[in-house]
């Protein structure tokens, strides 16, 4: 398998060990799901050149908005595994570590403080919630969910 294709698997991976981590903290915490449905409206937006939204919940609807946020987590899954897999290269996949996956898990939480968050309303790093901290810690610790799963993956394909 080439480097594309297992940064493709390796996307796929982690993006499903993120899910299962919010499974289980919705059943083991109360903590609330991840909605996919306001993120569908805003990638809908995005063909109008629309980024930023005072508030997405006031944004025109789109009937798949849930099917399409669900399509873009992991979309944008895949591509920081191959992102991932581009930077360290087949030596990499051959004997796996985890801090490269790891500081590419730290770094994309960048994404979604600076573009996404913002794009859908709630402010820089979540600053316009009740618990902006709260979030904050969340965002950094599924993101190191899914470092681990970038690691674990690649381990499962040696």
């Amino acid at each position: 398998m080439d480097v594309l294709a297992k940064g493709v698997v390796i996307g796929i991976g982690a993006t499903v060990l993120m899910d299962l981590w919010a499974i289980l903290l919705w059943k083991a915490f109360g903590q609330s799901r991840p909605n996919w449905a306001p993120v569908g409206r805003w990638f809908y937006h995005l063909k109008n050149g629309i980024v930023f939204h005072d508030d997405i919940g006031k944004a025109e609807p789109y009937g798949q908005e849930r099917a399409l946020g669900w399509i873009g987590h992991y979309a944008v899954g895949i591509v920081y595994g191959v992102i991932l897999a581009l930077i360290v290269g087949p030596a990499w996949f051959a004997a796996p570590t985890f801090l490269p996956a790891w500081i590419l898990g730290i770094v994309t939480v960048g994404a979604g403080w600076f573009l996404l968050q913002p794009g859908l309303g709630i402010g820089i790093a979540a600053s316009k919630t009740p618990a902006p901290g709260k979030v904050r810690v969340l965002n950094l610790v599924s993101h190191t969910v899914f470092a681990l799963g970038l690691y674990g993956t690649a381990l499962l394909l040696l």
